[in-house]
This record gives C-alpha cells, structure tokens and sequence, in this order.
C-alpha cells in the first residue's frame, strides 16, 4: 500500500523548490529534514537571473525581489591595488538581474509559498534507511523518539552532499577536494566602496599563485557582506568530520567546529581590505570546506538525486544552488505526469539525459574558474560569460524530448528546439488594456502551445490549420496543455472574431516575432519547465503531436 505519491528528503533550496512544483502540479508530497529548524546562515547567497525566471513561473517572484537586493558586479584588488572591475549587465531583453539574497531568507520564502499548498516540513525527522522495489520505495523515518515506515511511488534525494539517499542507490560520486580550508563569516563594515558590488582582494606568493583571499558578496543591509577567506591555523579543520565526511570522505561543506570571531575576520580585513575598515555586527561564522564532485547518474530507479546529492563544485559564480533548484524545476513536471499515469514511459529517463551534462559542465566550469579565473572562461567575450553563469545558456538539444529544427528554422533566427524560451514585452489580449509579458502566459503548469499568425493564418484556412493543431495537442497531452493565438502585429484587429478558442494575443509591438523569429503559420510548444520542445513551420498537426507522444502516454 503506498503512503505517499513522493517523498522528499531534504528542506533545503533544492528540496522546497521538488515538493513546491510537485504540489503545483497537484501531487501529493511529504518533505522531511533532519534539522529541528532552519539554519539562520547566510550560505548560499547568489540568485541568478534564470532562477528568478523559475521563481516567477512558480509564483514567488514577488517577495523575492521584495528581499533580494540587486548584484551589480565586482570590483577586485591584487596586492592593493585596484584590478579588473567587472559590471554584471544583461542585453536588455533578460527579464531579470543577478541578486544577492540569504540562504535562510530562500528557505523561508520557499517553505511559506510551499504552506500555501497545505505542506508543511516535517522537521526533526531524519531517514535511516531507503529501499526501492518494483512498485515503491518504502523509506525508514525516525525523530522525535519514534520510528516510521513510509511507502511512497518515488523518492527524491535532496539531502546534500553526504546523501544517504545516493548511497542507498549505489551510485558513485567520483571527484577530488581541494587542499584549502576557508572560513566565513557574516558581518558589517564601515569602507566606503560602492554598494551592490562584491569584492575580490588577493595578493600573490612568490611563485604568482594566490597566497592569501577576501571574498564579499554583498547582503541585504548597510555594507552587511557575507565574506569568506583562508581559516588560520587555528581553525584548522583536518580532523574536522563533519566537514571531510568521515563516513564517506566527502570534504565539502560547514564545518561542525568553532567558526571566526570577529577579531580573525578582522585580521583578514588589516591584511586585504583594499581601505581601512573595521568589522562589526557579526552574525554569523564557520569554516568550510570544497570537494568537486558528481554523482554517476541522477536516477536510479525509483530514487532520484537533485542539488548537492548529486554534484557539489566551487563556490566559484554562485552555480550550487542556483543549478539545484533548477534540477527540482526539470524534474518536478516529469515526475508529476509519471504519477498521475500520463507520461510516456521514458520521461523519467530525459531528468538525467537532460541534467547530468549541466552538472557534469557547471562542476568542470566552477573548478576551472576557481584555480584559473574567469579570463580562461573560453568563452567568446564577456557577454558570453555573464549569460553563461546567469544561467540562461542551460539548454537540451540532445534531450530525447526535443524535436531538433531544421536549417531553415536556425536562419530564422530565435531559439532553436532545447533552448530557454526567451521573454518578450507587448503583448495585449482583447479584454485588458495593457500589455502583458510572455513569461505571464507561461505561468502555467502544462505545457504551452504558441500559434503565431500573421495575415495568411489569421483568417480562413491558415486560421483552421491552427485550431486543428490546437486540438490535436490537446488531446495528445491529456489536456495537460494551454494554447494561445499570437497575431501579428500587421493583422488587423478585426481578422478575427474575438473569444473564439484558443484564446489571442496582438504581438502589437513586434516583439515576439523579433524573440522568436516567428513565421505566419509557424507553432512553437514550450515545455512547462520554460525550455522549448519543438517549433514547426509550416504548422503541422502530426508532426506537433508525434513531439508530444514523447512526454504523455
């Protein structure tokens, strides 16, 4: 007998975002986590622009640009003096930009928007053991002086990098820790540098390798940084086990021991601030360390990895959790249709033929970056380099759920098949009097069908082709699917009778067409995780719905 749909072990960023897009997608859920309460640190503090595009899908865009304050780049200092300054700016048309934003707020934003579906985090409660057979997973749980068996369909591991989880499953987890130990702490100062700005000061041994660090990344407050820098001696965490993992030698993470004070983080600061200051208001502190590693595969069987369960890399770019959550984004509307028995039976399949290459790529990336700087980032320009760890690159043209466009769609321009579905401005509908975004209308948990019409699919013929694409996706995906009409902004208002289905929109100002390349009569299926599926001009009913059989039974 199952207990639950899926269990979700982990209450972190990565764990919230599984069990919030679950319940979004109407699965029922249990989430449990060992800690009694959230961790108030500062760990995790970059957002990047793709994630605050998943947070808008979800539905929690609001309150996180109400806490997150923005990132504008970073200024950097090699032995005093002042070295390269980096500006984070986005082409214009990226919705978002690079936030800064506490690890604990995350978490309490996710929990509370998670409330809203009627789960709560089952705290206190760790999993002693998992076994999977055909039909279900039954997880042993236990806390609070009691012991509890739970049979769930699935089980997703978000329970970091010494995941029982993944141990259960036997998959290896190959990597290598990097010899040095870092301290952070959370703190004010009094300097006058620009804010918005994270700082970067080293100075060179002998040999021009970095012999001494200072990291900040700015936080919500008055020149309130999170800042990390080599642990003295003192702080040495060799012996430390639940940093290096003793059970499983994983050297990643806070260490268990006692953090800095102020009066070490201070010393730091004498050495590496690039003005006098004086540190305050110390909040919180601990050592850390950095292993690189990544897990052999993300599922196994009924058992799936996402977060640091399944890749932990440098701190480098703020990819870790940012790469997290969006494995919980990609999975989530997998493992809800394979629940409610409408996915095609390889669905679950395309969640590691899809994120294991981003993790394998962020892991090398971060690793590269950390021992080399981004100046041996191989990328063509800076721009390049930004949208990169903007995260707005990730993309899937090798997926098995992805219908590869010809040559005459890439000259078309916009994004081929496997890429971000971009944003674009300007859309009206016939009952509101101003414009709307596309991410507006794909806020939906279902897959969406964009029909793009200019004058010769706006009316007669080209108009009943659509609809006829319109409803044979429809029925494809179980219902499981929105369509919209996109007019072009040279079809006059009255081509077509308002209120007919599915529903129009004027791309009045010509923008979807120029983000998306559109032809007359060409339709675009866009994936509920915000990637695109296909596009086919001419439209193509057959071709439209054979994509779809790929993910719905």
């Amino acid at each position: 007998m199952i207990d639950v749909d899926v269990l979700v072990v982990g209450a972190g960023p990565v764990g919230l975002t599984a069990a919030a897009e679950l319940r979004r997608h109407g699965v029922e859920c249990r989430i449990v986590d060992a800690l009694p309460a959230p961790l108030p640190y500062a760990k995790a503090v970059g957002v990047q622009p793709r994630t605050l595009e998943v947070w808008d899908a979800m539905g929690l865009i609001r309150p996180a640009l109400d806490e997150a304050v923005p990132l504008l780049g970073q200024l950097t200092f090699v032995d005093g003096r002042p070295g390269p300054r980096m500006e984070l700016r986005l082409p214009p048309e990226v919705p978002y930009a690079f936030a800064a934003l506490p690890q604990y707020v995350t978490e309490q934003l996710l929990t509370e928007h998670l409330e809203r579906f009627g789960t709560v985090v089952e705290r206190g409660t760790r999993l002693e053991a998992v076994a999977q057979g055909p039909d279900g997973v039954e997880a042993t749980l236990a806390g609070d002086g009691r012991t509890e068996r739970v049979r769930a369909r699935y089980l997703v591991g978000c329970d970091g990098a010494h995941s029982l989880v993944r141990k259960s499953a036997g998959i290896g987890f190959d990597g290598d820790a990097f010899p040095e130990q870092y301290m952070l702490g959370d703190v004010e100062v009094d300097w006058r540098l620009p804010p918005g700005y994270a700082v970067r000061s080293t100075r060179l041994d002998g040999d021009g390798k970095i012999g001494d660090l200072l990291v900040c990344i700015p936080l919500p407050g008055d020149r309130r940084y999170r800042m990390s820098m080599m642990v003295p001696p003192e702080l040495t965490l060799a012996q430390d086990g639940a940093a290096v993992g003793a059970a499983d030698r994983v050297a990643h993470g806070l260490g268990s021991g006692r953090g800095p004070d102020l009066a070490q983080i201070q010393a730091v600061l004498d050495r590496l601030s690039p003005e006098p200051t004086t540190a305050s208001a110390l909040r919180w502190s601990s050592t850390f360390r950095i292993s690189h590693r990544l897990a052999d595969r993300y599922r196994e069987g009924r058992l799936l990895l996402a977060g640091d369960a399944a890749h932990i890399h440098p701190p480098t770019g703020a990819q870790g959790m940012n790469t997290g959550v969006q494995d919980a984004y990609n999975l989530a509307w997998k493992l809800a249709l394979t629940v409610r028995g409408v996915a095609a039976g390889g669905l679950l399949d395309s969640y590691d033929a899809e994120r294991h290459p981003v993790g394998e790529e962020v892991v090398g990336r971060t690793v590269r970056h950390a021992r080399a700087g981004y100046g041996d980032s191989g990328e063509d320009g800076m721009e390049a380099v930004l949208l990169r760890e903007a995260q707005l690159l990730v993309g899937y043209p090798d997926s098995p759920l992805v219908e590869p466009g010809g040559p005459e769609d890439l000259a078309a321009g916009g994004p081929a098949a496997g890429d971000r579905a971009p944003d674009c401005p300007g859309l009206v509908r016939d009952l509101a009097a101003y414009p709307q975004r596309l991410f507006d209308l794909l806020r939906s948990p279902d897959h969406t069908l964009l029909l793009y019409a200019g004058p010769g699919h706006a009316t007669g013929c080209g108009a009943e082709r659509l609809q006829e694409c319109a409803a044979a996706a429809d029925r494809t995906a179980h219902g499981l699917l929105t369509a919209y009409v996109v007019l072009a902004q040279d079809v006059p208002d009255d081509a077509r009778p308002a209120g007919l289905r599915p529903p129009r929109v004027r791309d009045l100002a010509g923008g979807f067409a120029r983000a998306y390349g559109a032809r007359d009569g060409e339709v675009f299926l866009v994936r509920p995780d915000g990637y695109l599926a296909g596009r086919f001009h001419p439209a193509d009913p057959d071709r439209l719905t054979a994509l779809l059989r790929r993910a719905f039974a």
